[in-house]
């Protein structure tokens, strides 16, 4: 007989929230009292009593987030009685579990959202009102309590609910560049999560909340390891920790997958070589997966980085990327497991545009991977900028899934002490039109299958988390976390309502905080264009930790690791020339995508830089020349994170005061920063220039030479 957990809500009236210190460690899964007196008593009235149908424990997770954020958000207090006969029931459960759940018409809806989509309904049960959370699988309940959840939250009307949501996208990851010592490559918040010394016999409650938080957005898979790989990771020892890691992310539908580093046959296998067409090669990765799936019964897989600044692949081998993949996918298909093959290659001896290199090396591959292979590429064609064109590989290889890849964490953006929201950075991509189909072939159409028919879906996220307490290393940089987590379930959602909902979440649903921070929010991403690379620029930052401003670097062990390869400034103006008439990038793009960029008159004017070299003098759509243009652009940028700190600063009735203390230390350094960039970038592009400066910033506060000796010498990561 199937176990039911039966909770009632007692409702206790006139419960007061208690003021408590914030530290950000709550994230957008705070449940503090509803605000609005009037909206909380509508909620009382709709839902007083919790039925959670079903003892798996992923409905045990159900049972305790419904009943924590019931408790928090109502003010109720949980007691286990018998029987119900009241109105204002919420059911969670699924149809097979639950015999409340027959006969109320949700069954054409339920067929529709497979295995992890949830119907949300208002319904009438033995003549009392009641509200039915209702998946086909635990999992969907899941999402679908995080769902009904999240509308008690932002203070939406749950009186008359007919929700039905299904993901868009298969596979929803998070890619940890988390290293096994305990640091992370491009990590702005502190060590990694795992303490991989203590596990497996230790599994800090950490890692329950990490897995709260992502299963509240619909995340579905975290890659633990690095994707620069270590080869210990798939040891036995480190498997078992491993191992306990999956156990704990079960039962919130999150499958773990690691990295495999393509020589570990060599490294920890014994072997002479790792040529995927060796058969001892083979075997042993054979072995090797069969090892992982015994004690991680639902390993996701391997992400793999190949053949990329040094790390070892096929190519080693005189072998293509497909011989490389499909033999990986090959041992992890009787699993079903498959392979997330990183489209991030450049040669280590450039001899063509790096904007040119993913796109030579992958398209022509196009339709020979095996099925259970993704090709994980990055937003843009250059690595992770502040803006760039979207990846001519989307759209190119209709018969290859198409994974795309952003970075959550900020490694180009100021780290974790700059306020840039990225939501409208991964909303522009995903509604870039390919044009490979026509007008309205976007980007988000190929990633979730509906452009070329792909079998697999897929979208993974750089984590921005680590062992601060505030998870992000700033609070406001969790709301790149959720924003991904979002647009990952659903890509068509809009930034201004991601923000506001998680403002809402994270701190109050208040008008008068609300309306400015999200104006603050949504201009952000912008505003660090602006006072970083504008017009199109790109790989404007310092040598190797990429913090604050480089246009200077040169030298090293490859030109496509300096900025001066990308800007190339000059007497005569400054871009890199990608038209037909220069590298000739442009053409790996659909025609109308092409000509639009290949047109100095047409090009947009945020990929000014980035297509063409133009004269300083040239007239931009303001009327100024590309040179005032320039240093306005930077000055603007200034100005806006000035404005940010302004409107911060008058907010403090509404924050806490010690989240309210951090934003506006971190805005403050910030301003700073913003200042700093600006000044040193117009002070070197005037080098070449040779013109005077007209804008609202004034003349520099120091020299060239004092900003080009700045050496930051312990700058994280």
């Amino acid at each position: 007989m199937k176990e039911r957990l039966l909770i009632v809500a007692l409702l206790i009236v006139g419960c007061t929230a208690t003021a408590r210190a914030e530290d950000g460690y709550e994230l957008w899964l705070r449940y503090p009292r509803v605000e609005d007196i009037n909206r909380l008593e509508k909620y009382r009235g709709t839902v007083n009593t919790l039925l959670v149908d079903g003892n798996t424990p992923t409905m045990r997770v159900v049972a305790s987030e419904l009943r924590r954020a019931l408790r928090g958000l109502l003010g109720v207090e949980i007691a286990s009685v018998q029987g119900i006969a009241l109105d204002g029931v919420l059911i969670a459960g699924t149809p097979v579990a639950s015999p409340l759940l027959t006969g109320l018409g949700l069954e054409a809806d339920l067929r529709s959202v497979g295995g992890e989509g949830y119907v949300i309904r208002s319904v009438t049960i033995r003549g009392r009102k009641a509200t039915v959370v209702s998946g086909n699988t635990d999992v969907g309940v899941m999402y679908g309590a995080f769902h009904f959840i999240r509308l008690l939250q932002t203070h939406q009307a749950i009186e008359e609910l007919a929700i039905v949501e299904r993901p868009r996208i298969q596979h929803r990851i998070l890619n940890h560049w988390d290293n096994l010592d305990g640091t992370v490559e491009r990590g702005y918040a502190g060590g990694s999560l795992w303490d991989w010394h203590k596990l497996p016999d230790y599994s800090s409650p950490r890692y329950t909340d990490y897995a709260r938080a992502n299963a509240s957005i619909g995340i579905n898979g975290t890659v633990l390891t690095n994707v620069n790989a270590n080869a210990t990771s798939l040891t036995a020892e480190y498997l078992k920790k491993a191992a306990a890691l999956a156990d704990v992310f079960r039962p919130y539908g999150i499958r773990v997958y690691l990295t495999a580093r393509f020589s570990a046959p060599i490294e920890i296998g014994g072997l002479k070589t790792a040529d995927p067409l060796a058969p001892d090669v083979t075997a042993w990765w054979a072995a090797k997966v069969a090892e992982i799936y015994k004690v991680i019964p639902d390993f996701g897989g391997f992400l793999v980085k190949a053949n990329s600044e040094g790390q070892p692949g096929p190519q080693d081998y005189k072998r293509s990327h497909a011989d490389g993949a499909n033999m990986l996918a090959e041992t992890l298909e009787p699993h079903g497991g498959i392979v997330m093959w990183r489209a991030f290659v450049y040669s280590e001896n450039p001899k063509e545009d790096r904007h040119k290199q993913a796109y030579t090396e992958f398209q022509p591959l196009d339709g020979t991977f095996r099925p259970n292979v993704m090709i994980q590429v990055k937003n843009g064609p250059i690595d992770f900028q502040p803006r760039e064109p979207f990846s001519p590989l989307f759209g190119a290889m209709p018969r290859t899934p198409l994974m795309l890849e952003l970075q959550i964490t900020k490694e180009y953006l100021g780290f974790a002490t700059h306020l840039v929201y990225l939501a409208p950075l991964f909303q522009e991509v995903l509604r870039a039109d390919t044009f490979v189909k026509g007008e309205g072939s976007l980007v988000r159409e190929v990633i979730d299958g509906s452009l070329h028919g792909y079998a697999r879906t897929g979208i993974a996220g750089v984590a921005n988390t680590g062992t601060d307490r505030n998870w992000c290393g700033a609070v406001f940089a969790c709301a790149n976390w959720h924003a991904f987590g979002r647009l990952a379930w659903n890509p068509s959602l809009e930034s201004s309502d991601l923000a506001d909902e998680w403002l809402r979440m994270t701190f109050t649903s208040d008008a008068g905080f609300l309306a400015p921070v999200k104006s603050m929010m949504l201009a952000s991403r912008q505003a660090a264009v602006d006072y970083m690379t504008p017009l199109g620029l790109h790989h404007l930052m310092a040598r190797g930790h990429h913090y604050g401003p480089g246009p200077w670097v040169t030298g090293g062990g490859r030109a496509d690791w300096t900025s001066v390869y990308y800007h190339r400034a000059d007497a005569t103006g400054i871009g890199f020339d990608r038209t037909t008439m220069g590298s000739d990038a442009v053409s790996q793009y659909a025609p109308p995508v092409r000509d639009r960029f290949n047109s100095l008159a047409r090009v947009p004017e945020e990929y000014l830089l980035w297509f063409h070299h133009v004269p300083w003098d040239y007239k931009v759509p303001s009327g100024r020349t590309l040179w005032n243009e320039l240093t306005a652009r930077y000055c603007r940028g200034v100005e806006a994170v000035g404005g940010m700190r302004k409107t911060w600063q008058g907010l403090s009735t509404f924050v806490d005061p010690e989240r309210f203390e951090e934003t506006r230390a971190f805005l403050a350094i910030q301003e700073n920063e913003a200042r700093w960039w600006r000044d040193a970038s117009v002070l070197y592009f005037q080098t070449f220039s040779k013109r005077p400066f007209e804008d609202a910033c004034g003349p520099p506060a120091q020299t060239l030479e004092h900003y080009m000796s700045i050496n930051n010498r312990y700058a994280p990561d």
